[in-house]
């Protein structure tokens, strides 16, 4: 299995945006606009319980277009997106989105088929696949450079990690 961070053909809805970093709203109606966009992504579809499959559909000084494939395997452990905002469509299967709480338990949501959202830079969570077969589109702007990799050790402190946007996100181990 490959996972690839180069472009594929820019989406048509990709010339229509605007030539700077893109708000929240923007970002949400991108990831829908793709998702509905069956051809666009449909042949990069592959799942693996080992790795977590994902193709960079588009790249530019403002914006990247992710598809991420997933199984009930695939957890990226806690992380942030560093100074990108972003937004993730669902459009095959469901996905568990855990959002980090200080204090309390992490706050769970399920996400199925047709349900989309955004978030700023601020928000830690971590994703897993719920069902065999769920694929997600998710668009990052400014496009994603450095993402933060956070765990929790024995005592309760929470440590960070700076990654690369190329590195699969995995939980950390300390």
């Amino acid at each position: 299995m490959i996972n690839s961070t180069q472009s594929v053909s820019p989406p048509p809805s990709v010339a229509a945006l605007p030539t700077r970093d893109l708000e929240q709203d923007e970002l949400l109606d991108l990831v829908r606009a793709i998702a509905e966009d069956f051809a666009l992504w449909r042949e990069h579809v592959s799942f693996s319980d080992e790795q977590r499959h994902y193709v960079q559909l588009h790249r530019d000084a403002h914006v990247d277009l992710w598809l991420l494939c997933w199984t009930p395997s695939n957890d990226t452990g806690w992380h942030d997106h560093d100074i990108s905002s972003g937004a993730i469509a669902v459009v095959e299967g469901s996905l568990e989105e855990q959002v980090l709480a200080v204090g309390a338990p992490s706050v769970r949501t399920v996400l199925p088929a047709g349900e989309s959202y955004s978030f700023g830079p601020e928000h830690i969570h971590r994703l897993s696949g719920r069902d065999a077969g769920s694929v997600s589109v998710h668009a990052y702007s400014p496009p994603l450079w450095r993402l933060g990799q956070y765990a929790v050790t024995d005592t309760g402190l929470l440590r960070r990690m700076s990654v690369s946007y190329a590195d699969e996100l995995r939980p950390l181990t300390l």
